[in-house]
């Protein structure tokens, strides 16, 4: 491998791991905090990224600054955050939340599978493009490699913005606290007057919301299309278990790893490209089973 290739390699590796980060650290949240691994969250990033695309449209369509397409993105992902992820908990999870983990399973599949057949109603078959916000930043040039200002600065930027901001919303905020409570013992911040229901609604939004900026951030990046959400939710669970489910720091660097590793096997061995995360992550828990940044017996958010 040539060194240029090792460059765009890593390149590719660092901004997919960025986006996958961002829809991973959505699972471990809820998970931490609630115990319900959510199969819908796929089809969360795929509607952020419709919803971004409808936005830069209606943008084009009158008139207006193509630079608004970069306040499009948080916009759509606040808004699938609360309405569609507010809905969903409020709907389904909330009434689940006590049973079987089996039965939450199958009502999140059930939801995954509905919002699909949804995103069809809506916005159809055929594949959506929004290259505004790729082209407005140009490209830089590292190592001799020109790549775009977008996926080298913007993607990895947002992602460590984000980690940061939830470190210190989650030990800073009379919130965040409250969610540490109530993702430490459920039972008992109930006993002492913490509303739970409003808890668990705030934390499956700010989750969903943030599966939405991936997708929102991911729409420049390639096609938008029915299906895509599928294979970033089951990359998005290898993370977290990579990292240990209901770590939010651990799954930063398990995204790094996973997307690094998926983007090496591309310019090195493609036919391996969809098998390469799922090596690591399978031998990441047969030396540690909780994850790699879990405590067998402490868990963290």
């Amino acid at each position: 491998m040539s060194s240029q290739v090792l460059v765009l390699a890593l390149l590719d590796g660092v901004s997919y791991a960025a986006l996958l980060f961002l829809v991973a650290v959505g699972i471990s949240l809820i998970f931490g905090v609630m115990r319900v691994l959510n199969i819908a969250h796929g089809s969360l990033y795929a509607i952020g990224a419709y919803t971004t695309a409808s936005l830069i449209g209606a943008i084009g369509s009158a008139g207006l600054s193509p630079w608004l397409s970069y306040a499009a993105m948080p916009v759509a992902a606040i808004l699938v955050g609360v309405i569609v992820g507010g809905a969903i908990e409020a709907g389904l999870i909330r009434r689940v939340i006590e049973r079987d983990q089996t039965l939450q399973l199958l009502i999140t599949f059930a939801a995954f599978m509905v919002l699909e057949n949804l995103q069809r109603l809506v916005w159809g078959v055929q594949p959506y493009y929004v290259g505004d916000p790729l082209q407005l930043l140009g490209n830089v040039t590292i190592a001799g490699v020109d790549y775009t200002a977008y996926q080298t600065i913007l993607l990895p930027g947002v992602a460590v913005f984000v980690l940061l901001a939830l470190r210190v919303f989650l030990r800073g905020s009379l919130a965040g606290r409250l969610i540490l409570a109530v993702a430490e013992d459920r039972e008992m911040a109930t006993a002492i007057g913490i509303n739970v229901r409003r808890v668990s609604l705030l934390t499956f939004m700010v989750g969903a919301g943030l599966a939405a900026l991936g997708g929102a951030l991911a729409a420049p990046t390639t096609s938008i299309l029915p299906g895509m959400g599928a294979e970033m939710v089951v990359l998005s669970f290898a993370v977290a278990a990579t990292a240990g489910v209901g770590q939010i720091e651990g799954a930063a660097l398990a995204a790094l790893l996973i997307g690094l590793g998926r983007s090496l096997a591309v310019y090195t061995m493609p036919e391996a490209e969809v098998l390469v995360p799922y090596i690591i992550m399978v031998l990441v828990l047969l030396v540690r089973p909780q994850g790699l940044f879990a405590g067998p017996s402490v868990r963290r958010i």
